[in-house]
Order: C-alpha cells, then structure tokens, then sequence
C-alpha cells in the first residue's frame, strides 16, 4: 500500500466538471493498494497518518497532529500510485490489486481514518477525477507499508 499525503490548506475533487467534495485545513490523501496487502497494513498507515506531526505549533515547529489542529481529511483512490517503472519508459501496473481487493481496503482506510478524525471526505472509487489543492508549506510525504517492512 502506498499513500501519497500532503498538507493543504484546502482541496477540491471534480467529477464530470461537478464537485464531490471539499475540504478546507487539512490533509489530502491519496491511496494505492497493491496485490498482497491486508486489513493489518491498512489499520497502522491509517494511525500512522492521523498521529503524523506535521502541523505546526505555536513556535512554527512540525509539532502538532491532522487531530490536534482539528483539520480535515479528503481521501482519493489512485491506482497509478501500485505502478512500477523499472524497465522502459510505460508503467506497468501488475503489483495493484484486483478491483475487489482495492475497494474493501480503501472502504475500510476510510473507516479507520472516520474513527480518528471528524472531517474526512473522499473521492469516488474508480472515476477519473480533477484533484484542486492547496499545499501547506508544501509540506508532502510517502508512506508504504507491506509485508511487515514499512517505509516513511
């Protein structure tokens, strides 16, 4: 699973030129799921992201959570992050997970992060979608987590 997190000040999602969703203060997600992963990967990168201190504080340092700021949370389905591209120049997507797979564990990402944190608006699954934002800072960070290996 790979997720692609970035703090914003606001974001909007567009589907067919209407918006589905917006958010103001917060953190935009976006999340690939890849062939092998589980509920148990799903469950620590969506603690992983609600307990990041990445907001600041009053001296200005990254010191402060996406809760302890209140701020809000928008999460996109992208399949293109399960993509490798090792040998030539087209991405090759073998390593995402089937739709099935993909959808129950975005689903239940959601869930847990509703669990944390008041706020937390998606996407929809599968749809082409225009992502408008914001970024704080830029402030952007890569978290995977697989197999027992994470990285961050």
């Amino acid at each position: 699973m790979r997720i692609v997190l970035q703090r914003v000040k606001r974001a909007s999602v567009s589907v067919d030129g209407e918006i589905v969703s917006t958010i103001g203060n917060g953190l935009l997600i976006l999340i690939g799921v890849e062939k092998g992963d589980t509920e148990r990967e799903v469950k620590y990168l969506a603690k992983k992201v609600c307990d990041l201190r990445i907001f600041p504080d009053e001296r200005g340092k990254m010191n402060l959570s996406v809760k302890d700021v209140n701020g809000e949370i928008m999460i996109i389905s992208q399949f293109t992050l399960a993509s490798h591209i090792k040998k030539g120049n087209r991405p090759g997507f073998s390593n995402a997970a089937g739709e099935n797979l993909a959808i129950s564990l975005y689903k239940l990402f959601v869930e847990e992060i509703k669990k944390q944190v008041k706020i937390v608006r998606t996407g929809i699954f599968g749809a082409y979608m225009e992502v408008n934002l914001v970024n704080d800072g830029p402030v952007t960070f890569i978290l995977e987590k697989f197999g027992g290996a994470e990285g961050i």
